[in-house]
């Protein structure tokens, strides 16, 4: 039998015009682990590494304050639409809610796609850990992947992966809780066991450019290092994504989109200062001579059989995060087809009977994912190019519902839902687009590496550009908001009509409780007079 909160939250999510199907199992830690997974401090300290050392040098870290301290912002801006329309589909609900159909098609097209390359990029970024787990050897720990191996990997992963989803959602919760508890051994206890024992370098390198400066100006090699932190401060919406799994979503959402941020943010910047403080090749990593440092940094400090450790918790969180994105991506693509808003919406917008997964939308994503692992084993050298695209294509869905938001406050909007900023609503929005403009400007301005070719200079605005261009035709030929009856902009009436309903029910309470302390007293004196 169901519980009050579980019929409540039906209840409420039927008030928003859609029937509970999935099962409600995913509690608060579950869903911060499918948060931060996403995010993933591991993965991203990982990934991006080797980069950012090589272009910014020491200093790239502190691109991890001013992504966090932004994206919080973003993060508080959700968790006010979240606590009013917990609906599956994040993005692309809180679009439509906030503003019209067409809107949310465009949006959620974009965020789609970055998405679907989220999902191959960590794949083949965990690549090498799976390798060096599984060929590496005392005499050669660290084993150089060629661009077959790393798309076979990629690949395994993607399909475990999809194996894993389709049992369900408790099986999700479950690997993603075990997936947040590798991470935080790999990406704490690692870095507050190098920082403690294996320090080679003062905490002052952070403050040594070690000759990244171009011509003199470090500017240009400092915005240059963005990603490090743009790459690695996202994945928190994924906790929006499910919110039909989460029970009091309301409340339980937006505390783990916020919890995420500050969690994963302090366990990256830990991760990141204690394999640059640890590394005894240092100079060597800066120059650009070694690619994948992270397992020359363990091997020199934990030694051959704690970096096997090591790699086996990395290939953990790689997969936890693969399968998190998945998750993401499908219940986008489920929340659109149940709109009749999607290609294909009659296979798409369907759930399996026995777990209660959306099944196709599942496998659609992962064979587009797929396509493009064949992309990258073809030309293996556009792997960060497409990330950076992956990235602004992201910071763009982002900021199009922050967008939307700060238009329905003009509107007149007062979120209504269990979390909200009151006041300091209208100044966080702002701060947020603020933000999130110039994160866009960082991510769309060309490589200064001149020996690139034009189209490689300018590829993440040319893939962004190929995306939008693709969305707004199909939106302007099919029209699929025509085909859909789901509600959309109403934002400020049903704020208002909750606020009434809270109201009203406040008033029955009181009402309720003047009835009985009335009868208490007449009790009480009948007593008194009987005696």
């Amino acid at each position: 039998m169901p519980n009050v909160s579980d019929r409540s939250d039906s209840e409420f999510l039927e008030s928003l015009g859609y029937e509970q199907k999935f099962e409600r199992s995913m509690s608060l830690w579950s869903n911060l682990a499918l948060g931060f997974l996403y995010l993933s401090p591991l993965v991203s300290v990982v990934a991006m590494l080797a980069q950012g050392l090589a272009t910014a040098g020491p200093p790239s870290i502190f691109w991890i304050f001013i992504v966090g301290g932004g994206q919080l912002l973003v993060a508080l801006v959700f968790g006010e639409i979240v606590a009013q329309y917990p609906i599956a589909g994040g993005l692309y609900q809180w679009a439509r809610r906030l503003w019209n159909g067409q809107y949310a098609w465009l949006l959620s097209w974009i965020y789609l796609a970055c998405v679907i390359v989220a999902i191959a990029t960590t794949a083949m970024f965990g690549a090498s850990f799976v390798a060096n787990l599984f060929v590496g050897t005392r005499e050669m720990p660290v084993v150089p992947t060629t661009a077959g191996m790393t798309a076979t990997i990629a690949a395994v992963m993607l399909f475990v992966g999809v194996l894993l989803n389709l049992t369900g959602t408790k099986t999700l919760a479950r690997i993603a809780g075990a997936g947040l508890a590798a991470e935080l051994v790999g990406v704490i206890g690692v870095g507050i066991y190098l920082l403690i024992f294996e320090r080679k370098h003062s905490f002052s390198v952070f403050f040594d450019a070690m000759g990244t400066a171009h011509d003199g100006n470090y500017t240009t090699a400092f915005v240059g290092a963005a990603l490090v932190g743009i790459l690695m401060v996202y994945g928190f919406e994924a906790c929006g994504e499910v919110a039909e799994e989460v029970p009091n979503p309301g409340k339980q959402v937006p505390r783990a989109m916020i919890l995420t941020v500050v969690v994963g943010c302090s366990s990256a910047l830990l991760s990141f200062a204690g394999y640059v403080l640890a590394a005894p090749n240092l100079a060597e990593i800066v120059a650009g001579n070694v690619v994948d440092p992270v397992p020359d940094i363990l091997n020199a400090t934990i030694g051959f059989w704690g970096t096997k450790a090591f790699l086996f918790i990395a290939l953990t969180s790689f997969l936890a995060c693969v399968m998190g994105q998945q998750a993401s991506a499908s219940r986008l693509i489920y929340s659109f087809a149940r709109d009749n808003m999607f290609p294909g919406a009659a296979i798409f917008g369907k759930l399996t009977k026995v777990r209660h997964t959306p099944l196709w939308a599942i496998i659609g994503v992962n064979v587009l994912s797929g396509l493009l692992l064949l992309f990258v084993y073809f030309f293996p050298g556009a792997l960060f190019r497409i990330a950076g695209m992956q990235m602004l294509a992201g910071y763009i869905a982002f900021q199009m519902v922050v967008f939307a938001a700060l238009r329905a406050r003009f509107m007149g909007w007062k979120p209504a839902g269990s979390f909200s900023l009151g006041r300091w609503g209208w100044v966080v929005n702002i701060a947020a687009l603020g933000y999130g403009i110039f994160a866009c400007v960082v991510l769309a301005t060309p490589s200064s590496d001149l020996s690139l070719s034009l189209l490689d200079r300018w590829i993440a605005v040319v893939g962004v550009s190929i995306v939008i261009l693709t969305g707004w035709l199909y939106l302007v030929i099919a029209k699929p908001h025509l085909r859909s009856n789901a509600p959309e902009g109403d934002a400020v009436s049903f704020a208002n009509a909750m606020r009434a309903h809270s109201a009203r029910s406040a008033s029955n309470l009181e009402n309720r409780e003047k009835v009985l302390r009335s009868s208490a007293a007449n009790q009480h004196r009948h007593l008194a007079t009987k005696s």
